[in-house]
């Protein structure tokens, strides 16, 4: 039976998503949500994203966009080296795309083109990478950067506490769905290395990029897997520096 699956934040961590994928036994035809930030941090950005690209080809793999990724195709498509970028992580990812052929390029540039702002799936479960700030959800968004970098959606689940999802206090900005799936903010802010769960949202980035793991998750049953501490996998490199 298919399984869908759910991966937080990679940050160029080609050795962690190898191993989030075994230990999760994900098998052809699976379902693979990727919830963005696959580049800057670790040195194998370029590896992930050819990686993630060719496993399209025998799973059902959705891609969302993360604000490190449209970092990454300002310079790849444009080469517009932002600054903010450049200290956090993109200078990785350009020293791991100097390494390979122009074949790499052209790769990423049609993952790019792939990629989603958010998804719902087929049960009303929404997968973005950050949040969304509309009450009448996401396709009102006027704002696309908040897909990729809203951090006001997570921040107000975390307030819901014991609040039901019939009461008129719970807010209309989270009744239209009846799960929703990010990444963005690292878990490690609130003291978890592991998945969070408040209200209907769950927070899957369970800090890659700096010194936690990478988590994969089955999105029906909760299960989920994690990768060894990251920085273990690489350990003459120094991920990457705190940024939003």
């Amino acid at each position: 039976m298919k399984r869908t699956f759910a991966i937080g934040d990679i940050h160029g961590a080609y050795k962690a998503l190898l191993q989030v994928l075994e230990r999760a036994n994900v098998l052809a035809g699976d379902r693979i949500v990727f919830l963005g930030d696959y580049v800057d941090g670790w040195s194998q950005s370029r590896e992930v994203m050819q990686f993630i690209s060719d496993l399209g080809k025998t799973h059902e793999c959705i891609y969302i966009m993360g604000n490190h990724d449209e970092w990454c195709e300002e310079w790849i498509r444009h080469g517009k080296i932002d600054a903010v970028w450049k200290m956090h992580g993109g200078k990785s990812t350009m020293e791991s795309f100097a390494q390979g052929d122009g074949m790499a390029t052209v790769n990423a540039l049609l993952l790019f083109n792939n990629m989603k702002r958010y998804w719902i799936d087929e049960k009303n479960r929404l997968f973005v990478h950050a949040g969304y700030t509309s009450m009448h959800g996401p396709a009102k968004e006027h704002h696309l950067s908040n897909f990729s970098w809203d951090r006001t959606l997570w921040e107000m689940a975390r307030t819901m506490k014991n609040i039901d999802k019939n009461s008129p206090e719970y807010p209309q900005r989270l009744r239209h769905f009846e799960e929703i799936f990010i990444g963005h903010t690292p878990t490690l802010d609130f003291g978890h290395t592991e998945p969070m769960h408040c209200a209907n949202v769950w927070n899957l980035d369970t800090g890659a990029a700096f010194t936690g793991r990478l988590t994969i998750m089955d999105v029906d049953t909760k299960e989920f897997w994690q990768s060894d501490v990251v920085k273990t996998l690489y350990p003459n490199e120094l991920g990457r520096n705190k940024i939003n």
